[in-house]
């Protein structure tokens, strides 16, 4: 493994701080690593080697390097937000290849904070789904290049998981970080809502999209989001016991749960119950119902982001779950059955803390051209392995998806941690705790080789 490609965002900032190395070998050695390895993976639409080299030419030079909480630090931006002189098409051949004049604000912030944008990552087209393929092409997981990498942050956590870049941001509407976070052996934390600028396509998906990082190590994702939410999340080496509910059964009705899931739920709550936490099994009162509302509130966010586009240059898929979508539009805006399902799950978490469940149902779909496949064959596919990420979206309250355990392949297996809003400190503490009681591997076997 080379010197710095593989290395975690706070110890190359700590090194480019203290001027042990510069951001232009930084940003070298990840490109280089880039070309070397991305046409495995398909991590990247587009790599910025000169803009990126130029750019950590400007970090070095600035004054206030040695404050720089991201020096020098390559980061992939997701290719739905703006990154200035760049175009962002959302996967799809529909939308204008169009430089954007200015940064999304959590990319201005990224690099205000000494980040250097190395480039932007693969999507499914408008970002509706949860595996990574369309015109621009397939993300797939490097633990297992077979499988998709997820979706729709799948070419941001594939580029993390190989290390390509040592960070990368993405978004999450319907667990669009912690999917493929969980895939590919990552933490992220999807914020709860208004905790980090979202900005996200035409109205956030009536505000249940969230900007967030995706990173290998708990204290990497803390780091990242203090920059993108402009706030300091501190990390307390105090830990009062947490009451834990432990949750195993899909929110979705009828969705198995298979075993290595299940397996590695039941792995965290012995370890947080040795560590002196609160541990019972506690299942949220999910409503029956919860699977249609999700379905409607999914369709109807891509209904508003395709409107304005040519139909003819959107894949079949998303042109009908756009057009399964407006016919939700009205209801979806009141915004009534989010706040009857926040409702419904308040007092389960007012007896707990934090909810534990399965990241994921089961592994990601194969790695293959979804794209061209029809609608029902693609809502079964991602509604059968992902069940419990979209609940959190519809109360927008703050998830996490941590690597424990592992598949049958080898590839990493996951857990979710949700907590009430404001408990975003309270869930990196715990992940912490997790990561520091039962680490995992940070990179894949592919990254590792290389």
């Amino acid at each position: 493994m080379s010197s710095w490609a593989g290395r975690t965002a706070a110890e190359i900032a700590a090194a480019v701080r203290a001027k042990e190395v510069t951001p232009r070998e930084v940003v070298a050695e990840h490109l280089a690593r880039i070309e070397r390895l991305d046409g495995r993976i398909g991590a990247f639409r587009k790599v910025r080697a000169e803009a990126a080299l130029a750019e950590a030419d400007a970090v070095a030079s600035r004054a206030d390097l040695a404050e720089l909480p991201l020096a020098g630090v390559p980061v992939a931006v997701k290719d739905n937000l703006a990154v200035r002189g760049e175009s962002h098409r959302d996967g799809s051949a529909a939308t204008p290849d169009t430089p954007a004049a200015e940064d999304h604000v959590t990319v201005a912030r990224l690099r205000a904070a000494g980040a250097v944008v190395v480039g932007l990552t693969n999507v499914p087209e408008l970002c509706v789904f949860g595996t990574t393929e369309g015109v621009f092409g397939i993300a797939r997981n490097p633990w297992d290049t077979s499988r998709s990498a997820g979706g729709s942050s799948g070419g941001s956590a594939a580029a993390v998981a190989a290390g390509l870049v040592p960070i990368a941001l993405g978004n999450d509407g319907m667990g669009s970080l912690r999917i493929p976070a969980a895939n590919c052996g990552l933490v992220t934390l999807k914020p709860g809502h208004g905790v980090v600028p979202a900005g996200i396509g035409n109205g956030d998906w009536f505000g249940m999209s969230e900007n967030g990082p995706l990173a290998t190590t708990v204290e990497d994702v803390r780091l990242m989001l203090s920059v993108l939410a402009d706030a300091e999340f501190v990390r307390h080496e105090e830990r009062t016991p947490l009451r834990i509910a432990v949750a195993l059964r899909s929110p979705f009705a009828g969705v198995s749960v298979s075993k290595p899931y299940t397996t590695a739920v039941r792995q965290a709550a012995g370890v947080l119950a040795k560590a002196g936490h609160r541990v019972r099994r506690a299942e949220p009162p999910y409503p029956l119902s919860l699977a249609i509302t999700s379905l409607q509130h999914w369709t109807a966010g891509t209904a508003v982001d395709a409107a304005g586009l040519d139909p003819a240059r959107l894949a079949r898929r998303t042109q009908v779950h756009a057009a399964v979508g407006r016919r939700f539009l009205a209801s979806v805006r009141t915004g009534d059955q989010r706040e009857r399902l926040r409702a419904r799950l308040t007092p389960f978490f007012t007896e707990h803390d934090v909810l534990l469940t399965p990241a994921l149902a089961r592994r990601s779909p194969k790695a293959a051209p979804w794209h061209k496949r029809g609608w029902l064959r693609n809502i079964a596919a991602n509604s059968a392995y992902s069940p419990f990420t979209p609940p959190w979206n519809l109360t927008g309250w703050p998830a996490m998806s941590i690597p424990l355990g592992t598949l049958p392949s080898g590839a990493p297996c996951a857990v979710q941690l949700v907590g009430r809003p404001g408990t975003e400190e309270t869930l990196l503490d715990l992940a912490a705790q997790l990561e520091s009681l039962h680490p995992w591997q940070r990179t894949a076997p592919l990254a590792a080789q290389a």
